[in-house]
């Protein structure tokens, strides 16, 4: 086995990029204070062609150096855009009929493994602060929760992997569904 050198990765241009089909997922990310969590976001984002990160409330936005620094340059290929109340957020993405889910830890959360994607439907992926989730006002607000399955002693996931996790099972169930037997 031989490891692939980029030139053999056969990546997309910046342009490629933005004129590729997109995942139907966004991501909202809600008073998010690592710079880190946000280039990974980013990152993960470009991976898996997601459609939009909405930066709310004390989310920083690009251009920024730290964030630059985990992004590696997905900041330039993800449209974002930056609102302060993600909960007009919330409200403006329910508007156009999209599927808001906070990933939360609450009464009656559906576990991800359990969460089915709907064929031609779109979703709004809300993650919250590193100390506090998602706010109650926004959960309240959600379609629904899902919760990532934890079994050890913490009770969270860093917000850059809890997106990886869940990005990664809903692209994979709308990209690779089951086939029935």
């Amino acid at each position: 086995m031989r490891k692939l050198e980029n030139s053999e990765l056969d990546r997309k241009s910046i342009e490629d990029f933005k004129e590729s089909e997109k995942t139907p997922i966004i991501i909202v990310l809600d008073d998010i204070r690592s710079l880190h969590n946000i280039g990974s976001v980013f990152r993960t984002s470009d991976a898996f062609l997601i459609e939009k990160i909405y930066l709310c409330g004390i989310t920083a936005t690009p251009p920024n150096k730290e964030i630059q620094k985990t992004a590696l340059g997905a900041t330039e290929t993800v449209s974002w855009e930056h609102n302060k109340n993600v909960l007009e957020v919330i409200e403006n993405l329910k508007s156009d009929n999209i599927t808001t889910l906070a990933i939360e830890q609450v009464e009656s959360a559906l576990f991800l493994q359990d969460f089915e994607v709907e064929k031609g439907k779109k979703y709004a992926l809300v993650f919250g602060n590193e100390v506090h989730g998602v706010s109650q006002e926004a959960v309240a607000l959600c379609d629904g929760c899902i919760e990532i399955p934890q079994l050890g002693t913490k009770h969270s996931l860093n917000i850059s992997v809890s997106a990886g996790i869940v990005v990664w099972d809903l692209f994979s169930k709308m990209k690779w569904p089951k086939k029935l037997i």
